[in-house]
């Protein structure tokens, strides 16, 4: 791709950054609270901005709910937007309660589940209230052994609940279905992979989308196959980013398998190209999902939307149409090579003139070390102890 089509292609690049990465939380064992964390949403929202301030590419903050409840929407949305930002997706929160403990939609309690609806449609109408385009779901439903539950009336009550949801969205509103392969749930997840997450939102219509989730796969799973299929199905709609090992382990996006996250967003950007897939790939959401723990967390949250910009810039310099040609004379390490190649390339000069170009510091994290906001809000704001909790 010549330089100035990269330019503009990473001109159009977003990320979406979660409003629960701002603030203290913790793993199982401890929470370990960082200075100048925030500690509810308008601070998250002000650290959020510092964010898109220094990438220029992170325009959104997604809002957890209840964590992030407040009095009056249209006055945090105002905020927001005087601050740059928009609100992104509202993520509903039905695994924390006590109620929940034997799942939310897929619960053999009709007054659970009547509960698990209010809270889920609750979120829609703030999603009316701050422009969100997205609600983005996960859950914790599930089973720990065999015989605990009907697996397939399980199945009829998650369906029911996500159909009455999906029909009190207001046009171009979407539901995002993530999935997780396992935990807290271990015999059986309600929503146990991408395919489950699929069934259904082929089920509920044009405004059910796939939200892949980075580390909810088996190990070894080809995620970037995954994203090639949902993207052909018409069917993805978003990625919550992030890195593990093992789980769930909530890294920064790109830090344990650069390769994978080139792969992936090599698919997305071939997508786009593709007249049967462009729409779609054009309408997916990506987002970071991550809780700093040990990290300081705006500097996490640069690492994480930089590696992401890293990656969609790699991908953007594969050559298609030698890949092509390998590909149909069945040139198996050729057309590996060309891929390779691309991921090989140092696109730090090149993003470094795109932020010069933009006025951007041409190293945001240093930036961000060094400037007014960080020794500002380590100054003013009062080192919290409490979790500010985790989406999973």
């Amino acid at each position: 791709m010549e330089t100035a089509a990269m330019m503009a292609a990473l001109d159009r690049q977003r990320i979406e950054t979660p409003s629960w990465g701002y603030g203290n939380s913790g793993t199982r064992f401890k929470t370990f609270p960082a200075p100048g964390a925030a500690r509810d949403v308008w601070e998250k929202i002000a650290d959020a901005a510092e964010v898109h301030r220094l990438t220029g590419i992170a325009p959104s903050v997604a809002l957890h709910i209840p964590w992030d409840r407040c009095e009056d929407w249209a006055a945090l949305r105002r905020f927001a937007a005087e601050r740059g930002i928009a609100i992104g997706a509202i993520n509903p929160n039905v695994f924390q309660d006590d109620a929940y403990r034997l799942g939310s939609l897929a619960h053999p309690d009709e007054a659970v589940r009547e509960r698990a609806v209010a809270h889920l449609l609750e979120c829609v109408t703030i999603m009316a209230q701050t422009g969100s385009r997205d609600l983005s779901l996960w859950f914790a439903d599930g089973t720990n052994y065999a015989g605990q539950d009907d697996l397939r009336a399980r199945r009829r009550r998650m369906r029911a609940g996500l159909a009455r949801v999906a029909a009190a969205l207001a046009p171009g509103q979407r539901l995002l279905i993530e999935y997780k392969f396992f935990e807290p749930a271990f015999y059986f997840t309600d929503l146990f992979d991408w395919g489950a997450a699929l069934a259904h939102a082929q089920a509920l219509g044009p405004q059910a989308q796939v939200l892949v989730d980075l580390g909810h796969h088996p190990q070894g799973a080809n995620i970037e196959a995954i994203v090639a299929f949902l993207l052909a199905e018409g069917k993805l709609g978003g990625f919550h980013f992030n890195a593990r090992r093992y789980a769930d382990d909530d890294l920064i996006v790109g830090s344990t398998n650069p390769l994978e996250l080139f792969a992936i967003y090599a698919e997305l950007v071939a997508a786009e190209a593709d007249p049967e897939t462009a729409a779609c790939a054009g309408a997916v959401a990506y987002m970071i999902d991550q809780s700093f723990n040990i990290e300081p967390k705006i500097e996490g949250m640069i690492a994480s939307v930089l590696n992401c910009q890293e990656a969609y810039a790699k991908a953007l310099l594969v050559d298609r149409a030698a890949l092509a040609a390998a590909q149909a004379a069945g040139d198996v390490l050729g057309a590996h090579r060309i891929l390779v190649d691309a991921f090989r390339t140092d696109v730090r000069p090149l993003l470094e003139a795109w932020r010069r170009a933009h006025n951007l510091p041409p190293d945001p994290l240093a930036a961000h070390r060094s400037g007014a906001y960080l020794a500002d809000i380590t100054r003013t704001r009062p080192r919290a102890s409490a979790a500010s909790g985790y989406p999973g």
